[in-house]
């Protein structure tokens, strides 16, 4: 059974940093591209960042540009992403989940739980 698992979120202050971590079981995880998609309140889903099984990053929010870095331990089957220098406009709950097809695709087949993160002070 394909899981997807999450954790790291939490509550951190404007300019804190955080990583998050995404255990992934079921599926050969160093064959697939990692996306991470967030969820503002209020708001639509938005492809943050991904990842293709070679550790080549690509990231879609220009927003984050800078300052999130996405990265993979296939050994270790997790995703990782680091997020610095956070503001209040990153407040949403990330997703670890699996592109369709390609590292650029923004349909995606499985996902995980969601982890809150919450940066306020």
């Amino acid at each position: 059974q394909l899981q997807l698992v999450e954790s790291g979120g939490g509550l951190v202050q404007p300019g804190g940093s955080l990583r998050l971590s995404c255990a992934a079981s079921g599926f050969t995880f160093s064959a697939f591209p990692m996306s991470w998609v967030r969820q503002a309140p209020g708001k639509g889903l938005e492809g943050v960042i991904a990842i293709d099984s070679h550790t080549t990053s690509t990231t879609y929010a220009d927003s984050v540009k800078g300052r999130f870095t996405i990265s993979r331990d296939n050994a270790k089957n997790t995703l990782y992403l680091q997020m610095n220098n956070l503001k209040p406009a990153d407040t949403a709950v990330y997703y670890c989940a699996r592109p369709v097809g390609s590292v650029y695709s923004k349909e995606y087949d499985y996902w995980g739980q969601g982890t809150q993160v919450t940066v306020s002070s």
